[in-house]
């Protein structure tokens, strides 16, 4: 648990850097990416999920 956690955090670091660089290169999105997978793989994952699911059923439901 801690390497992962490790792992999160300097992915994450790493993502942020590149996004804030404005150029986002092949490599950064492979950073990117593999943020994601770790991601998908900690405990946090369902929190992430269903936070975009509501946000999706909200903006769904918006109507101009």
């Amino acid at each position: 648990m801690a390497v992962s956690i490790s792992v999160v955090l300097l992915l994450l670091i790493l993502a942020v850097v590149f996004m804030r660089n404005g150029g986002l290169r092949f490599s950064h999105a492979m950073v990117c990416v593999l943020l994601g997978f770790v991601l998908a793989n900690t405990s946090v994952a369902p929190t992430i999920h269903n936070g975009i699911s509501s946000t999706a059923h909200i903006v769904g439901g918006v109507r101009p």
